[in-house]
């Protein structure tokens, strides 16, 4: 496998294509260790650099993808079905790479002129802390919750809001992001949830850390991506468009993997018993593999769309929506076969359970709630009924 790893590797360098195989085979193989060390391995933090998540949408000036949305919605779900936590770190460090991208070249280069494999973690909303005006950078201190995959990161960005003595009048203070070199990030050990235990998520801190201006942008730009005409896709889409469903392609790889260890444990007993007692279980498979193949094509279709026209009227609610109503389907077929698997869904130290609770923990994130999605999309769907097309 180390050989085959190797070659995908080189293709990966060559190419900026993303290729998951490798990187699934190697997750699987420390998945338990994730959940007892609360991190993933070096070995596969190394994996998934290798498959090109950490490059996947880095600016092709400094040798990276500038991936698509729906490659890397694909890569992510098949990680995630061998290891969520491993799934959850790849599709971040991707991310977090297109954030980065709207630093000023300079910026870009301290990242990236040596290598576009540099995995960057982030605690950017909500911003905290404070960043004080300091010769031609800032001094940023404060502390922020759920920089996952920080274990194993070479850069973190971190949002904190300008001195407001500094703010325009009467325009509050504007949020600032900033890269900072992990070596001068503190690390609070804090990540022990329920679900998604290895993404080491864990809160950090910085204390008068000097940041050059270089090395800093708005905001504000990130999160309305870059509307300059000709703009390649992943800056010019809007930082929520596609969010929710990429974090949602976490929860359908590992619900996916729920359904083949339940068919595997549950379906062939079931089988072997009376046809009566059998109903159940089949209508419980038929119904939860249906509500994950509808939940897949939902998902996938808004990072398609995403790499079409990322700046489509509508387009971030529809995407929001999409992903909230997509977590739905996901948590309702995932918790049928949880309650139809008898003991085997129950075993605390069972494969299913850790799927079930990867599940639970992913598609209950913040960007997933459907209130705060339902409102968006129908007063968007209200002025511009055309959307719902696109």
């Amino acid at each position: 496998m180390t050989e085959l790893t190797d070659l995908i590797a080189a293709d990966v360098r060559r190419h900026g294509l993303l290729a998951p195989a490798p990187a699934a085979a190697v997750a699987s193989l420390g998945a338990a260790d994730a959940e007892q060390e609360r991190h993933i391995s070096a070995r596969t933090a190394r994996a998934l650099t290798e498959a090109g998540f950490a490059r996947h949408f880095v600016p092709r000036t400094w040798g990276g993808g500038e991936g698509g949305f729906a490659e890397l919605f694909d890569a992510t779900v098949e990680v995630a079905g061998s290891c969520a936590s491993a799934g959850w770190c790849g599709v971040l460090w991707a991310g977090h790479g297109r954030f980065a991208a709207f630093l000023p070249e300079e910026g870009q280069r301290d990242l990236w002129g040596r290598t576009p494999d540099v995995r960057i973690s982030a605690a950017v909303i909500p911003p905290a802390g404070s960043a004080e005006p300091e010769a031609d950078g800032w001094r940023v201190s404060g502390r922020w919750r759920f920089a996952s995959g920080v274990d194993h990161a070479d850069w973190v960005l971190v949002a904190a809001p300008e001195r407001q003595a500094d703010a325009d009048a009467g325009g509050g203070a504007r949020a600032l992001v900033f890269a900072v070199p992990r070596a001068e990030v503190e690390v609070i050990d804090s990540w022990n949830s329920v679900g998604l235990r290895g993404t080491g998520s864990h809160e950090i801190a910085l204390d008068g850390v000097f940041v050059p201006r270089r090395r800093s942008f708005e905001m504000a730009a990130m999160m309305s991506g870059d509307a300059t005409p000709g703009r390649p896709v992943p800056y010019a889409a809007p930082a929520q468009l596609v969010g929710g469903v990429l974090l949602v392609a976490v929860a359908l790889g590992a619900a996916r993997r729920a359904l083949r260890l339940w068919s595997e444990l549950v379906l062939g007993k079931a089988a072997s018993g009376a046809a009566s007692a059998a109903v159940p279980v089949w209508e419980a498979f038929a119904r939860s593999s249906a509500e994950l193949d509808a939940a897949g094509l939902l998902l996938r279709e808004v990072a398609r769309r995403a790499d079409v026209d990322p700046r489509a009227e509508g387009a971030v609610a529809h995407g929001q929506r999409d992903a909230a109503v997509g977590a739905e389907l996901v948590v309702a077929a995932v918790d049928r076969l949880f309650r139809t698997g008898g003991s085997h869904g129950s075993d605390a130290t069972g494969d299913f359970q850790r799927a079930w609770r990867d599940v639970h923990t992913a598609a209950g994130h913040a960007a997933l709630r459907l209130g705060p999605a339902a409102e968006a999309y129908a007063r968007v769907g209200t002025a511009a009924p055309a959307a719902e097309g696109r």
